[in-house]
């Protein structure tokens, strides 16, 4: 009797009136945080990154929809791979995926996403080590893949949470005045991104 009365409430709330259906749109705002991998690369590591993001999410048939996803600058901390601090970095990931969504007219909605990331490097400072030296590192594109879930609040609004991963190389260099570059090679970054977030239904 109780797995009854479980399966029986897991239906209840994955049914409910029409959420989502062709031509709407989902807007949603909250905190993520990426976790680049811990083998970046031989010579530097990554450190992870909280911020800012939002996404506009479009619905071209009742299950499938496109979504953007933007964000403030991330800001990382770039070290030797076991020592100190030498420098940090600030990028920007917009993501466009296509996504389909499991039950689109249930009060709690999974669905799953798959698609192309460009991230943009910028604002490379160094320090210690190298703080006379210029660090550059080249944009990244990869693809990118998501899980997330909607959950009610009222007819509008709703909470989301998600978790994403992104494929981010990108090809480092610390360029010296009159002295030959260090060629850092390629830093695999494949972060991680876990999100929480407030959403509007229009």
């Amino acid at each position: 009797m109780r797995i009854k009365a479980f399966l029986a409430t897991v239906l209840l709330l994955a049914s409910g009136t029409a959420f989502a259906e062709a031509g709407d749109w989902l807007f949603r705002i909250g905190g993520s945080n990426v976790d680049p991998k811990s083998d970046n690369n031989d010579i530097v590591e990554v450190d992870d990154g909280t911020q800012l993001t939002f996404n506009a999410t479009y619905f071209y048939t009742d299950n499938w929809a496109v979504e953007l996803l933007a964000a403030l600058p991330f800001e990382h901390d770039i070290s030797l791979d076991g020592g100190p601090r030498v420098g940090d970095t600030k990028h920007l990931p917009p993501t466009l995926s296509v996504q389909y969504h499991f039950i689109p007219n249930g009060t709690i909605r999974p669905y799953a996403g798959l698609g192309l990331n460009y991230t943009i490097f910028f604002e490379e400072d160094t320090t210690g080590a190298l703080a006379a030296g210029d660090l550059e590192l080249d944009s990244s594109i990869g693809l990118a893949a998501q899980l997330g879930v909607d959950f009610d609040l009222n007819e509008k609004w709703f909470l989301n949470a998600e978790v994403r991963y992104i494929d981010i190389e990108t090809d480092a260099k610390v360029k010296f005045s009159g002295a030959p570059d260090i060629d850092v090679g390629t830093v695999e970054i494949d972060p991680w991104l876990f999100g929480l977030n407030l959403g509007y239904r229009f």
